[in-house]
């Protein structure tokens, strides 16, 4: 008998599984996208409602981004920050049009982590101090300095004891905070919207409580919008929302709608307080990457993305609601980042929707969260909340 031919995806998985580091099993793979669709190697359909994890903010194929990658990939691909760069200098000002002051400086990388390393050395720079003050739930990255504002123990465990001491408080409790937070306290690290934890918006009341305790104890006041930023909740930055302006900024995933990027933004005083040659990068601010944060930028504010995504997520969160299942607990997050929390656990529910065409991801064991290309329409909106009925009502 002739053995029979295995489909493309099967043969991709395989393929892929002969080197592949073992971390993860994947068992699906995609190889075209178009906006808010992505289809796998056997030609099947999905509705795109986890980007990547929230990069790709302005859709897959995006016909900007493409063109500004070729164009930028003709002309010129590799020049460090220690030399100028016309491309890089345009995405910088773009990028500042949309920050609040006494933002003023930037240092580019490629991913959030590095970014959020990039944070901590400025904050012990800037204040002579180490300990940080980070939310239990929070989730900074898995590189070793940005591992220990991590909460979540899976991660940090293995890896213990780590080189920054940092405190944990409950998420959006000022009494904790004001506890927490002292004259050894280099930094508070907080995300406005937690994004791994749960999905979870901070208070506004609680973000300004963060400045107040930060300017009162001499420390940093550090927002990580990796996630949260960048048009997703309805606004340019999360924080904004709260009217809170921080010291340290960091910003990655949806900045270059799937191009490697990362940047801390951060003020004057924070940016001098780095000695010269005190941090630096190969490829981060690299021009290609800076080309494709110029193109983000300009289809955020050409086709009017923000918003859009304020006004996709409350379509979106209504119709969730609306299908009142005995399953939800609750319906929670801004924008265009929402968390739907389960009363059992999320990953059969994750694993029936992408049977169901439905793309998404957990958020903890018992949220299935939903942050789809912020060019979703509202088409396909009510599409994927008819998917997530029927699998709840299944």
């Amino acid at each position: 008998m002739s053995t029979p031919t295995p489909s493309p995806t099967a043969d991709l998985l395989a393929r892929d599984a002969r080197h592949a580091s073992g971390l993860w099993a994947p068992d699906v793979a995609f190889v075209r996208g178009e906006g808010a669709w992505l289809w796998d190697a056997d030609g099947k359909r999905y509705l795109d409602a986890m980007a990547g994890i929230a990069v790709a903010s302005v859709g897959h194929a995006n016909e900007r981004l493409v063109e500004a990658l070729a164009a930028q990939a003709r002309r010129l691909i590799v020049c460090p920050q220690n030399l100028a760069n016309d491309v890089r200098t345009e995405f910088v000002e773009a990028l500042f049009a949309h920050l609040p002051a006494p933002l003023e400086r930037v240092f580019l990388t490629n991913s959030g982590a590095e970014a959020n390393e990039a944070a901590l050395k400025w904050a012990f720079a800037a204040t002579a101090r180490r300990r940080v003050v980070a939310a239990k739930r929070g989730f900074a990255g898995r590189t070793l300095g940005a591992l220990a504002m991590t909460w979540e123990a899976k991660y940090r465990k293995p890896f213990e004891p780590l080189a920054v001491p940092v405190d944990f408080v409950r998420f959006d409790d000022a009494a904790e905070l004001e506890a927490a937070v002292g004259d050894e306290t280099a930094m508070i690290w907080l995300e406005p919207v937690q994004g791994e934890g749960g999905v979870h918006p901070a208070s506004a009341t609680y973000l300004r409580r963060a400045r107040e305790l930060a300017d009162a104890h001499g420390a940093l006041l550090g927002f990580d919008e990796i996630q949260c930023g960048v048009g997703r909740t309805g606004r340019f930055l999360a924080s904004e929302h709260a009217g809170v302006v921080p010291d340290l900024l960091v910003l990655a995933k949806g900045l270059a709608g799937g191009v490697p990027i990362g940047a801390l933004v951060m003020t004057e005083a924070v940016a001098r307080a780095m000695p010269a040659g005190g941090h630096g990068t190969t490829f981060g601010g690299n021009p290609l990457a800076a080309a494709a944060g110029l193109a983000v930028l300009q289809e955020l504010d050409e086709r009017g993305l923000i918003a859009h995504a304020a006004a996709m997520g409350a379509r979106f969160k209504a119709g969730i609601e609306a299908l009142g299942s005995d399953r939800v607990r609750e319906v929670r997050g801004l924008g265009l980042m929402l968390g739907v929390e389960l009363k059992e656990k999320a990953a059969p529910v994750i694993a029936a929707l992408r049977e169901a065409g439905l793309l998404t991801i957990n958020a903890g064991a018992t949220v299935v969260r939903f942050v789809p290309p912020l060019v979703i329409t509202p088409e396909q909106v009510e599409e994927a909340v008819a998917i997530f009925g029927r699998v709840l009502r299944a």
